[in-house]
C-alpha cells in the first residue's frame, strides 16, 4: 500500500492547460467486457490509475492478458481459454469485479465470484443486478461470501429496474448481449459511462437501440458472433470537475483539453450559479475564476442529475464560498465522512444524516488530514490549495486508484504541491 502522503501550500492562482484522461468508471467495465469475444482489444484514452492495474491483474486470472502501450493505450488478448471464476484475493480489491458477472453468465452460462469490495461508504447490494439476469434464466447461490450463479442460455426479458442502477444496469445489458431473444431494459441507468459500454458492444458486434436513454433494448446473438475492436475510452468527467473546483478555490484560468460539457450539464450550470465561468471550446472546456464564490444548496440525484462523486468537491467549493449552503446526499450512504476532515482544515460544516450544512469561511487553514476515499481524498487536495499554511494529506493510495498522475496536472498548472514519503 502506498505510505506517500500529499504536501500543499497555498500558491495562488492556476493557470495553464490539463488533459482529461479517460474515465476509471467507464475503463474498467470496458475491461470486463473484453470476456465476451476471442481476439484483441486495443483501448485508447486509458488512464494509468491503480484500478485498471488491478482490474488487469483479475481478468488475467480469469484468462484475458492485458499490455500497457505508450500514449495511453491497453491492448487486451482473449484467446478464449477463460476460467470463469473470480479469485476472492483480486475481487476484494475492486468493486468493479463485479462488471464480469454479466459478460461471464452471458458468454459461459455459469460464474464463481466473491462478493466484491472497492470504497467503504455503505452497502451497495447486487439485489438488482441478481433480479434482472434471473428473469433472463440465470440461477443464483450465496455461499460463504460467494455468488455461484448459472444459465444453460439466458434469453431475453421485460426488466424494469426500482433505481436506475448503474453497476445492474451494465451487468444486464453485458449478459443481454448474448442472450436469446430481445431483452427490455426500462429505467436503465443514464451516464456517459454506460453509453461508452454500450458503444463499445456496438463496436463488438452487439445489437442495442436507445443508447443514453432510459430504456435500453438488446437484441441478443449468437455466442461467437461478436469480435474484437478498437475503442476511445471516454474522459473522466470526475476529474474534470476536480480540476474545475482547483480553479474555484484558487482562482486562475485552465483549458481542460477533451473535458466534454454534454457530460456535465447540471454540474456545470451550478458551477456558474456559484460564481464559476465554464465555456465550451470545442477541444475541451475553459474555466476561469475572480473573487470569492457565491453559497448554492445541491442534492444528489441520478444522471442527468449531480453525481454523488462530485459532492465532496462541491463542498469543499462550499466551504469558502461567500453564504451558507446545504448539500443533500440522496443516493448512498455514509458519504459525510470526509467532513471531519475538512472540519480540522477549519471549514465550518455541520453534518446530520443525508444533509450537511456549509457555512463559507474566507480561507481554509492548513492541517493533516487522511483521505478516506477516492474522491474525498482529491476533495482534500483541493481544500488544500485554498488553505493557509501547509496541508498534508494521507492515504494517498485511495487518490491514485482513481487519478491519474493528480500532483504533476496540479503543479503543471502552478500549484505548490509535491508528494513525499510518510513519516
Amino acid at each position: 500500500m502506498n505510505d506517500e502522503r500529499i504536501l500543499i501550500r497555498r500558491a495562488g492562482a492556476l493557470h495553464g492547460e490539463v488533459s482529461i484522461p479517460g474515465a476509471k468508471n467507464s475503463v474498467l467495465k470496458l475491461m470486463a467486457a473484453t470476456l465476451l469475444a476471442e481476439g484483441t482489444f486495443t483501448l485508447g484514452n486509458v488512464p494509468d490509475i491503480v484500478d485498471v492495474g488491478i482490474m488487469a491483474e483479475l481478468l488475467a486470472a480469469i484468462g484475458v492478458r492485458s499490455e500497457r502501450l505508450p500514449g495511453g493505450v491497453l491492448r487486451m488478448v482473449n484467446s478464449g481459454e477463460i476460467s470463469p471464476v473470480a479469485p476472492y484475493e483480486l475481487v476484494e480489491r475492486i468493486r468493479a469485479s463485479i462488471n464480469v458477472l454479466g459478460p461471464l453468465l452471458g458468454r459461459f452460462g455459469r460464474v464463481s465470484l466473491s462478493m466484491p469490495g472497492g470504497d467503504d461508504f455503505g452497502s451497495r447490494p447486487i439485489d438488482m443486478h441478481v433480479k434482472g439476469l434471473e428473469a433472463m434464466g440465470a440461477t443464483f447461490e450465496m455461499r460463504h461470501g460467494v455468488v455461484e450463479a448459472r444459465a444453460d442460455r439466458l434469453h431475453g426479458a421485460d426488466i424494469t429496474l426500482e433505481f436506475p442502477s448503474v453497476g445492474a444496469t451494465e451487468n444486464i445489458v453485458t449478459a443481454a448481449v448474448h442472450a436469446k431473444g430481445t431483452t427490455v431494459l426500462d429505467n436503465a441507468a443514464r451516464e456517459p459511462e454506460i453509453s461508452d459500454l454500450c458503444n463499445f458492444l456496438v463496436g463488438m458486434g452487439a445489437q442495442i437501440e436507445g443508447i443514453g436513454s432510459s430504456t435500453l433494448v438488446v437484441h441478443g446473438v449468437e455466442p461467437g458472433e461478436l469480435r474484437a475492436t478498437q475503442h476511445q475510452v471516454v474522459p473522466d468527467r470526475i476529474q474534470a470537475a476536480t480540476y474545475m473546483a482547483a480553479v474555484a478555490v484558487s482562482g486562475g484560468e485552465v483549458v481542460l483539453r477533451g473535458a466534454r460539457a454534454d457530460h456535465m450539464e447540471m454540474l456545470l450550470r451550478r458551477f456558474r450559479d456559484m460564481g464559476l465561468a465554464v465555456t465550451d471550446i470545442g477541444t475541451g472546456l475553459a474555466v476561469w475564476a475572480e473573487g470569492r464564490l457565491r453559497s448554492i444548496d445541491m442534492a444528489t440525484l441520478p444522471y442527468p442529475g449531480i453525481a454523488t462523486d462530485y459532492k465532496p468537491l462541491v463542498v469543499t467549493m462550499l466551504a469558502v464560498a461567500d453564504g451558507v449552503g446545504i448539500v443533500t446526499e440522496n443516493l448512498y450512504p455514509g458519504r459525510f465522512r470526509y467532513v471531519e476532515e475538512l472540519q480540522r482544515l477549519g471549514a465550518d460544516i455541520r453534518a446530520d444524516g443525508h444533509h450537511a450544512v456549509v457555512r463559507g469561511v474566507p480561507a481554509l487553514s492548513g492541517a493533516p488530514v487522511r483521505a478516506p476515499d477516492i474522491r474525498a481524498g482529491a476533495a482534500l487536495v483541493v481544500a488544500g490549495l485554498a488553505a493557509d499554511g501547509e496541508t498534508s494529506v494521507a492515504g494517498v493510495h485511495h487518490v491514485d486508484r482513481g487519478y491519474d498522475d493528480l500532483v504533476g496536472r496540479l503543479a503543471a498548472l502552478g500549484a505548490d504541491i509535491r508528494r513525499v514519503p510518510a513519516g
